[in-house]
């Protein structure tokens, strides 16, 4: 299957599953006429599969276009583990040199053990990305972001299963960080 065809099953995927309309307060306090649950699509065994296959193309693209060679990638639990997962296993599966390997941000620092904020395979000496299921005011992809800086890494972009059109593009960037979405409102609302 081509990468666009892998796309078009997994926004249908979205639309069946994870798009509500209604009446919503999202994370952010806002309300909203729309609700993206991207965990119905991302916990999905066909979900999982698209989502790392269309998200690993997506990165590799961004990759190639800035020159750069991503280590890792991860994002605020818990709502960027299952897709940084899906991406991490795709790229072994489709044979890159460097797998690209996942990490998961916590909200708050662990209360035990070595305390860590970042679990997993953090490598802050290569490029970083920020994952996110869905951006609204992009202020969770911020936190996770912070938390990386934190820890010595360096973003080079969020890559967003769904961006809803609200702000958050435009906050992240204002802050420094590109955004690159697998899909938009747009396309997934009729």
């Amino acid at each position: 299957m081509s990468l666009e065809q892998d796309r078009l099953e997994l926004a249908q995927i979205l639309r069946q599953k994870s798009v509500k309309k209604g009446q919503f307060t999202l994370a952010s306090g806002k309300q909203s006429d729309l609700y993206v649950d991207c965990r119905l699509t991302t916990l999905d065994a066909r979900g999982a599969v698209l989502v790392g296959r269309v998200l690993h193309g997506l990165l590799r693209r961004e990759e190639a276009a800035r020159g750069i060679e991503i280590g890792s990638l991860g994002g605020l639990t818990m709502g960027a583990d299952p897709i940084t997962l899906a991406v991490a296993m795709t790229s072994d599966l489709s044979g890159d040199t460097k797998p690209i390997q996942a990490f998961v941000v916590r909200k708050e620092p662990k209360g035990h053990g070595r305390g860590k904020r970042i679990e997993g395979n953090f490598n802050p000496s290569l490029p970083i990305v920020v994952v996110d299921d869905v951006i609204t005011t992009g202020d969770s992809t911020l936190k996770a972001a912070q938390a990386i800086a934190e820890e010595g890494g360096k973003v080079a972009f969020a890559l967003v299963l769904v961006d809803r059109q609200e702000g958050g593009r435009e906050n992240l960037q204002g802050h420094g960080i590109a955004v690159v979405s697998a899909f938009t409102r747009a396309e997934l609302v009729d």
